[in-house]
C-alpha cells in the first residue's frame, strides 16, 4: 500500500493529521510506503520574518487579536489530544519552498518521514525558523541527512525545485484546495485532518479495491 500526503510544514492541521495517520496505519497489515508531497500555504511568504504568526493571521483574515488567540487555543487543544505540545508564541511566518526541496532530497536519502517530523516539531513546538537555510541544515542533519549533501541542496535553489513544482501542479490537477490531503494507493482521496478511524476506513477500503485501479508513481497520482 502507498499513501501520498500533500502538506505544508507550517500547517498545524497537517501535523495533527500526521499523528492521526500514524494511528490509522497501526491498524493496517502489511507494509505501507508513505510519501510526503509538497504544498505551500503561502508561496509569497518571506524566508525570514520578525512578525509573529498571530500578527500574520490577524492581518491575513482581518480578525481581532483576541479572536486569533482563541482560534490558536482551539488548535492547541486539538493537538494536545494527539500528544502534541504546540507553542505558537515563537512561530514566525516562513516561506517553505526550501524546506520542501530538502524533503525531496530526504526522500531520496530514505529519511523523509524523519525530516517531516523534525520540521513540524521544530516549527510548532520550538519556534524554529524553517524558512532559513541555517535552521533547515541543522534540522536536516538531526533527521539523518548528510551535512554536505544537505548543504549543497540548500545552496542551489534549482535542486529538487522541479520535484516540488510537480507536486504543486499535481495538487492543482487533483483539485486540492487545502491540506493535509491524503491519497491512498492512487484510488481514494481524503481531505483534511480526519480522525484516525476515518483514515483507517479509507486505508482498508483502498486496500480492498481492485488492483487495476490507477496508482501513484513518482509523477503523482490519478484518482
Amino acid at each position: 500500500m502507498r499513501v501520498d500526503v500533500w502538506s505544508d510544514v507550517v500547517c498545524p492541521w497537517c501535523y495533527i493529521g500526521k499523528r492521526r495517520l500514524e494511528a490509522a496505519l497501526r491498524g493496517v497489515d502489511g507494509p505501507v510506503e508513505l510519501r510526503w508531497r509538497s504544498f505551500q500555504l503561502d508561496p509569497s511568504a518571506p524566508a525570514h520574518s520578525e512578525q509573529s504568526l498571530t500578527e500574520a493571521l490577524q492581518r491575513k483574515y482581518g480578525l481581532p487579536h483576541a479572536e486569533v488567540l482563541a482560534m490558536q487555543e482551539r488548535v492547541r487543544e486539538t493537538a494536545a489530544a494527539e500528544g502534541l505540545r504546540f507553542d505558537f508564541s515563537g512561530a514566525r511566518p516562513a516561506n517553505t519552498r526550501a524546506a520542501h526541496r530538502l524533503l525531496h532530497h530526504a526522500q531520496a536519502a530514505g529519511v523523509q518521514d524523519a525530516l517531516k517530523e523534525r520540521l513540524f516539531a521544530a516549527y510548532f513546538c520550538e519556534g524554529a525558523r524553517v524558512g532559513e537555510p541555517e535552521a533547515l541544515l541543522a534540522l536536516g542533519v538531526e533527521a539523518g541527512l548528510d551535512r554536505a549533501a544537505a548543504a549543497a541542496v540548500l545552496d542551489d535553489p534549482r535542486a529538487f525545485d522541479a520535484e516540488v513544482q510537480a507536486d504543486v501542479d499535481m495538487a492543482r490537477r487533483l483539485g486540492v484546495r487545502g491540506v493535509p490531503f491524503f491519497v491512498v494507493d492512487g484510488k481514494l482521496g481524503v481531505s483534511g485532518a480526519q480522525p484516525a478511524a476515518v483514515l483507517l476506513d479509507a486505508l482498508l477500503r483502498a486496500g480492498a479495491a481492485p488492483a487495476a485501479a490507477p496508482a501513484c508513481d513518482d509523477a503523482g497520482c490519478e484518482i
